[in-house]
């Protein structure tokens, strides 16, 4: 019998902390930091963002994320045409460092350094894995809709020991880019990965674009596919990086709930495409 996301719909409201905007621009970086009012030894998460977007296309879900708890920060870099994808990966990890090492608000406001989180959308979700690797500091590592890197995230996902949760693409979705192989990076995943598709979900409609990239087809974005994602990466989060065992169910393989399913072992490997060969271990 599947695990039952029974806390979905309420963590797709707000969350009961008021929360506080900085700058992280003053740490010699780009971007932006949103955290709870008040509160010590908090869970962190660094945010990466997608091809052609910016931090202020994931406002919403960054407010979101801070009203239950948890410090995010987004680094506003690499936001071009021709972005490095292995530079927003490192400045995924110099955030990490700064959400680690600095006393936020009046001093009121701390983060624990044993649990921190990277998360990402599509080009961002490829950065955080590859910026993942070998990163002692981290708890653990959400990917939405992650899209090909150079290098490569799927590759990299082979080194990946901390625990990952993969948001993948409705195939009754409309994509208006190479979706790329999110099944294949869960797949591909070292150390104990979740598996979550959203119904009608895909790598366009989750960034909050504003009018100019829908009317150039850069952006078809979907509330209710937005305020799915949020509650699973709230919930993700809350229990692998806050401990909270009310969400416990967020990190079950087989966890289904309102518009999210899972998938896991054979069924993954054929949505990734891979087929088994005679020791039945996948290969392309």
């Amino acid at each position: 019998m599947s695990a039952k996301l029974k806390n979905l719909s309420d963590l797709t409201n707000r969350g009961p902390h008021q929360v506080m905007e900085g700058d992280l621009g003053y740490t010699g970086l780009p971007g932006v930091l949103y955290a709870p009012a008040e509160g010590t030894d908090l869970p962190a998460v660094a945010f990466g963002h997608d091809w052609t977007r910016s931090v202020a296309d994931y406002r919403n879900t960054l407010r979101h994320l801070a009203s239950w708890g948890i410090v995010v920060a987004a680094p506003d870099t690499e936001t071009g045409l021709n972005p490095d994808h292995a530079g927003l990966a490192a400045d995924l990890e110099t955030t990490l460092q700064i959400l680690a090492g600095v006393r936020l608000g009046n001093g009121n406001i701390t983060v624990a350094p044993s649990k921190l989180g990277l998360a990402g959308h599509g080009m961002g979700a490829g950065a955080a894995t590859l910026a993942a690797v070998e990163n002692e500091k981290l708890a653990a590592v959400a990917a939405v809709f992650p899209a090909a890197t150079a290098p490569s995230a799927i590759d990299a996902a082979r080194n990946l020991f901390v625990p990952g949760m993969v948001i993948g693409p409705d195939s009754d979705a409309n994509a208006i880019f190479d979706p790329g192989n999110p099944a294949a990076l869960a797949y591909n995943w070292a150390g104990e990965v979740v598996y979550r598709v959203v119904k009608n979900g895909s790598q366009n409609n989750f960034a909050e674009d504003g009018m100019a990239k829908r009317l150039i087809g850069l952006g078809a974005p979907n509330r209710r596919v937005q305020s799915t994602v949020r509650a699973l990466l709230t919930g993700y989060f809350l229990h692998q990086l806050g401990g909270d065992k009310d969400y416990e169910a967020f990190s079950e393989v087989d966890a289904s709930g309102k518009g999210v399913s899972s998938m896991f072992g054979e069924e993954l490997a054929k949505h990734a495409g891979l087929t088994p060969n005679d020791n039945g271990l996948p290969i392309h």
